[in-house]
């Protein structure tokens, strides 16, 4: 293929999820309002951990870093699908297209390794409570959150390198909502052989890491809990554990139908609705998960409702709404 003809399409224009007018405000409602609480509920984690005291362990960090990548991930593609639900036009440029594919990726699959490094962390919480602050240290978590970060940042790179590198030489209109892999390799007149075969490869090591990594954790989670002889000290430890095996079969059970299913049984209308899944829903049930079963987090929101600041804001926004 010749390299002029790789290089004539300047942008995207994204199909979308539906053409009917009553369906697209419908889902516009529903999306929006799944998103604001995406936001407020992912920005609040954040902003309650960092603020109480008590919240100061890397337990918390980590579940700090959790919100953050599906603030970061969700917002990659949530306010551009919203607006474009609404519009007539859907363009996005070529290498916009490439930079909102780079930052989902990268928070996607640096979450899928903070979930087994979160599960690492309960492990040492449970195993060796004593020692704890020891091998959980400053040092460890920031080396830990860092290593997370740059294996996100490297596959989604080799991703997007690849991806953004094919031959686009005929339509431009991308049959989702957001830039993808699977919709992008079906407008490309190259051979897509070596992307589909990277994906497997680099997704395939990030979730076998991941996947292998929390199941080692929580059998020895659950052999650590077993010798516990306070019935409220197992039922704490479970119910920490149930919260976190909940994340990770949703997360993780959704990239694998999206990204391991046999080329055969591939639906784009199909895709449409598990991407919708996991770039809005599971970021809003998050922040729910965690803190639902969580005594700290509600002590700790219980504290900040009684702040006179805190009042005073939420006075001011219930009046301007």
């Amino acid at each position: 293929m010749e390299k002029e003809n790789c290089s004539s399409v300047t942008e995207f224009i994204f199909l979308g999820s539906t053409s009917n007018l009553g369906g697209k405000v419908t889902l516009f409602a529903t999306l929006l309002l799944i998103y604001l609480i995406n936001l407020l509920g992912n920005l609040g984690m954040i902003i309650l951990i960092r603020m109480d005291p008590q919240l100061q362990t890397p337990m918390y960090l980590f579940l700090s870093h959790l919100s953050f990548c599906d603030l970061c991930y969700s917002t990659a593609v949530g306010p551009k699908m919203l607006v474009d639900l609404l519009a007539k036009n859907k363009p996005i440029p070529f290498y916009g297209c490439a930079l909102q594919f780079l930052i989902a990726c990268t928070f996607a699959d640096s979450e899928c390794l903070l979930l087994a490094v979160m599960a690492y962390d309960w492990y040492k919480t449970v195993r060796s409570p004593l020692l704890y602050a020891v091998s959980m240290s400053s040092r460890v978590c920031s080396l830990l959150m860092a290593g997370v970060y740059l294996m996100g940042m490297i596959g989604a790179l080799i991703h997007t390198t690849l991806a953004f590198s094919l031959c686009f030489c005929g339509s431009n209109e991308i049959n989702h909502f957001f830039c993808d892999l699977p919709p992008l390799y079906l407008l490309s007149c190259s051979d897509t052989q070596v992307n589909e075969l990277t994906v497997f490869i680099v997704f395939g090591v990030i979730e076998l890491s991941s996947i292998s990594g929390v199941l080692v954790s929580y059998c020895y989670i659950i052999l650590a809990v077993s010798k516990i002889h306070s019935a409220e000290g197992r039922f704490k430890a479970f119910s920490t554990c149930a919260s976190h095996l909940t994340a990770v079969a949703i997360f993780q059970g959704t990239l694998l139908f999206m990204y391991f299913r046999p080329s055969s049984i591939y639906s784009l209308e199909q895709d449409k609705m598990t991407s919708l899944f996991y770039t809005l829903m599971i970021p809003m049930l998050n922040p729910l998960i965690y803190s639902l079963q969580n005594k700290d987090v509600k002590n700790a929101l219980e504290k900040l409702k009684n702040k006179r600041w805190f009042q005073i804001f939420i006075s001011y926004i219930c009046i301007h709404i």
